[in-house]
């Protein structure tokens, strides 16, 4: 098969521009001469298999992306996504962006080499235009399709929206701004990334709020959630309430003691009962018609030790040791569920220990180390 050169070139232009390097950064990272660099992006000159891959690998995405048309990167969402948002990502936060999207297509190549039978998926119809109505219906169907009871309280909703076909990863973005953001992938599908430098109860709730990006704004290829300074249109309000109910049942709040005069003690009691900031819990008991403004006021006012919050993803029972060590692997996306079955991969003899190192995007060396903080051991690892 022929390679279209102008295409390809254009690729690795548009890539390399979208991550804001120089054609000296790319020859750093590469170790391909700059000139030639130049000369493939301007379609003068055809790389070898070997110089296709290793852009590949430098760029985070499927080598036949270069050499084909099949639309096998998350490219074009990119494009869009700095495209209209291009002033929030700095040069560093664009790197962990493809590493994020780098990581939910290897969760999915994984899922599908298992040939695990998925989980169906309900689809959710809208009805009616009342946007509030629509994350209502679609807060109750999926809590519904996991099983949980009217009033009860999800507890790790990273799990929950993986059995709902998301890829879920928690990733450190400088710009602490955005809380978390949606991509619709060619081949990965419902991307969502939660900025990891969040408070852990937020952290959920941008986590439901991105979810519900994925399923009622099927028109929305790219989205971007701001914690502060923004004007939140119709879909951001419309993903708000979906996390609110899906967070914090409305049967739940119906049915805890009259919150309209809540001692400080109590209002600690309940947001971290369902683990949520106070401020969650204050707009969702004043949309319910529980408390007045200036008891939604007070209510949200009160902060929640940050050392009474548990990550589903760092149990209390972890040595201080460990507990550092699993931190800084979510830091980078590296959660327990993704680290499991990238090792699970490689006890199949899926992938090999080359790449399961650099689906973890660490070196060889480190794969023990990590399977270890799992229980496990790499017996042929080197």
């Amino acid at each position: 098969m022929s390679i279209d050169l102008k295409a390809l070139g254009s690729k690795l232009r548009r890539y390399r521009e979208q991550l804001q390097l120089s054609i000296e950064e790319v020859e750093a990272g590469t170790g391909i001469d700059s000139k030639m660099i130049l000369a493939f992006e301007n379609g003068e000159r055809t790389p070898t298999g070997d110089q296709i891959l290793i852009f590949a690998d430098f760029f985070h995405c499927d080598y036949r992306f270069f050499v084909s048309n099949e639309k096998l990167a998350s490219f074009e969402q990119t494009e869009t996504l700095y495209r209209r948002y291009g002033e929030e990502f700095r040069k560093d936060d664009r790197r962990r962006v493809q590493e994020f999207l780098f990581l939910c297509e290897c969760e999915e190549f994984l899922i599908e080499a298992s040939e695990k039978p998925r989980e169906p998926v309900p689809q959710i119809q809208k009805k009616g235009g009342y946007f509030k109505g629509h994350a209502e219906q679609a807060a109750a169907e999926l809590r519904k399709h996991l099983g949980y009871k009217s009033t009860e309280v999800p507890m790790d909703v990273y799990a929950d929206f993986r059995r709902l076909g998301c890829h879920i990863f928690r990733r450190t973005l400088d710009n602490s701004n955005i809380s978390g953001l949606f991509i619709r992938h060619p081949v990965a599908a419902n991307c969502v990334l939660v900025n990891y430098s969040e408070d852990v109860y937020r952290q959920r709730f941008s986590a439901a709020h991105e979810v519900a990006h994925a399923f009622l704004d099927e028109d929305e290829e790219v989205v971007v959630s701001f914690y502060t300074g923004r004007i939140a249109n119709l879909r951001e309000v419309r993903a708000n309430a979906f996390a609110s109910n899906y967070l914090i049942p409305p049967e739940f709040l119906r049915q805890i003691p009259d919150p309209t005069d809540w001692p400080t003690p109590k209002a600690l009691e309940w947001a971290s009962k369902l683990k949520v900031s106070t401020e969650a819990l204050s707009i969702a008991l004043r949309e319910a018609n529980l408390v007045s403004e200036d008891t939604q006021a007070a209510i949200k006012n009160v902060r929640v030790d940050s050392s009474s919050k548990v990550d589903p993803e760092l149990p209390i029972s972890l040595s201080p040791k460990s507990r550092e060590r699993k931190e800084n692997m979510l830091r980078r996306g590296l959660s327990d569920y993704y680290v499991g079955i990238c090792l699970d991969g490689y006890e199949r003899g899926a992938i090999s220990a080359a790449r399961l190192a650099e689906m973890l995007l660490v070196d060889e060396r480190e794969l023990r180390d990590i399977a270890a903080l799992l229980g496990r051991s790499l017996e042929y690892a080197g």
